[in-house]
C-alpha cells in the first residue's frame, strides 16, 4: 500500500481528477527551503496542485523576497494562521526538524507528503510514506518500504526492499540504505553515506558523510569511515 497525502502523484494514478490547487508554505528559508521550493515548482508543472504562500523561519532571512515569495514570519504566526495551510518543513538536521514540528501545533496546519515527479512511488511497489516526507529528485525506493513522519531523502539516494526508517530521519545527497535495513527515529545519513542490508542504526544517530555502516550502530552516537566506528557519544 502506497501512504502519500501528495495530490500530485495521486494524479499520475488518475489523471482525469481535477486537482484543486492548495495554499502551501515552506518552513525554512535557506538552502533547503529554495530547494523544496524547486520541488513544487517541479510538482506544480506536472499537476498545477499548490498555490505558494511563501515562507516562514523563526530566523529573519536575509531578504523578505525569495525567488519570488515572501518571508511571512515565524513559527509562532505560522501557528497562527486563520485558514487551512500545507506546510512543508524545509530542515536539514533531524533534530531541528523534530522541534520546529513539535512547535507547528495550529489544527489549521497540515503536513503533505512531497514527492519528486520523477520519483517512482506506484502502488505495485508497496510504499507506506508518512505525512510530511520530502523525497527529491534521483531518489530510487523499490518495494516494501516504509518511511515514518517527516522522513527526508536528499538528491539520489536509494533505499532497498523491506527497509524502515523511522521518523525524522535525514538522509543527505547520494545516501544508500540496503534492503532490511532499519533506522531509528532522527538518524541522520551524511552525503554518499551507506547502511548495509539488515544492519540497525539507533536512534538519533549521525553516520558521516562517505561512512560505510556494515554492523549495528547503537544510539546517539557518531561513527564516520569505512568501515564505519563510533567517534563520538
Amino acid at each position: 500500500m502506497h501512504i502519500s497525502s501528495n495530490p500530485a502523484a495521486a494524479a499520475t494514478t488518475a489523471p482525469t481528477q481535477p486537482e484543486v490547487p492548495r495554499r502551501l508554505a515552506i518552513f525554512g528559508a535557506g538552502g533547503l527551503g529554495r530547494e523544496v521550493l524547486v520541488l513544487l515548482r517541479q510538482l506544480n508543472a506536472v499537476a498545477p496542485t499548490w498555490e505558494l504562500a511563501g515562507f516562514y523561519d523563526d530566523q529573519l532571512p536575509a531578504t523578505d523576497l525569495i525567488h519570488g515569495l515572501r518571508y511571512l514570519g515565524t513559527a509562532t504566526d505560522l501557528n497562527a494562521t486563520p485558514e487551512p495551510l500545507a506546510v512543508a518543513v524545509a530542515v536539514g538536521s533531524s533534530a531541528t526538524r523534530a522541534a520546529v514540528v513539535a512547535r507547528l501545533t495550529s489544527p489549521q496546519l497540515h503536513f503533505p507528503s512531497l514527492i519528486h515527479p520523477g520519483v517512482s512511488a506506484e502502488s505495485f511497489q508497496h510504499l507506506q510514506i508518512g505525512a510530511g516526507c520530502i523525497i527529491t529528485q534521483g531518489c530510487i525506493l523499490t518495494t516494501d518500504i516504509r518511511l515514518g513522519r517527516h522522513v527526508l531523502l536528499n538528491l539520489g539516494c536509494t533505499v532497498g526492499h523491506d527497509a524502515v526508517l523511522d521518523d525524522f530521519c535525514s538522509l543527505m545527497p547520494h545516501a544508500n540504505v540496503g534492503g532490511g535495513a532499519h533506522l531509528e527515529t532522527g538518524v541522520y545519513l551524511g552525503t554518499n553515506a551507506t547502511v548495509l542490508q539488515q544492519v540497525r542504526i539507533g536512534a538519533r544517530t549521525v553516520l558521516g558523510a562517505g561512512a560505510v555502516a556494515i554492523r549495528n550502530l547503537s544510539a546517539d552516537c557518531t561513527a564516520v569511515g569505512v568501515p564505519a566506528r563510533v567517534v563520538d557519544k
